[in-house]
């Protein structure tokens, strides 16, 4: 079984910085990069990009709500239209960069509030799948098991691949739990390649409660 790593990068702006992504390419096969709407201005993304395919990680579109200052975690109600075009927007950023760096975007995770929405938010996620088939229905999509995400991805006939989060509590229900609440993520990186080996070995993560 091939597992592929990824994290977020590119996720600072201007002088202010977020995680050592240099780092980071060096040890993730896939990269799920800021597209400019919660974090990551165009010089950051140019930088990533090169940074990107000098190490030969994969490129992945991070896009998310038009929210800055709440970094996209907060869920914004948006016409279907307007989200649609939005993702565009970032898709078009990233994959310019991409292209004078030699190489190209192949996936796309949604970040943060728009990533939880638009598991159960149905005509969300039918936005967010319309731009990406509409961008380029050869990228894959990334998303959690038993998301309209995925469900309508697969649907439209874009290449889907599920994933599991080694650091992050889940609810019963299989989603992740809200960072809001007391412990949504393991700070012990033995925890969290404990969780990681039980997902590679197929089983399951047990909710935050332990039942």
């Amino acid at each position: 079984m091939r597992i592929d790593v990824n994290s977020d990068l590119a996720e600072g702006f201007g002088r202010w910085s977020l995680g050592d992504d240099a780092a980071l390419l060096t040890t993730v096969t896939s990269a799920n990069v800021a597209c400019g709407s919660h974090a990551g201005d165009p010089s950051i993304l140019r930088r990533t990009c090169e940074r990107a395919a000098v190490e030969g990680v994969a490129l992945g579109a991070q896009v998310s709500y038009r929210d800055l200052a709440g970094f996209g975690r907060r869920f914004i109600d948006m016409d279907p239209a307007e989200l649609t075009n939005d993702v565009l927007y970032q898709l078009g950023a990233l994959s310019a960069f991409a292209r004078v760096a030699g190489t190209e975007v192949t996936y796309v995770k949604p970040h943060g509030a728009l990533y939880n929405a638009i598991v159960d938010h149905r005509e969300q996620a039918v936005a967010v799948v319309e731009a990406v088939r509409r961008y380029d229905d050869r990228l894959a999509v990334l998303g959690l098991p038993g998301s309209y995400w995925l469900e309508l991805s697969e649907r439209a006939g874009l290449p889907v691949f599920r994933e599991a989060f080694a650091d992050r509590a889940y609810t019963r229900r299989g989603t992740l739990v809200p960072r809001a609440n007391r412990a949504p993520c393991s700070k012990s990186p033995r925890r969290s390649t404990d969780g990681a080996c039980a997902w590679r070995g197929g089983g399951r993560s047990r909710p935050r409660t332990g039942r």
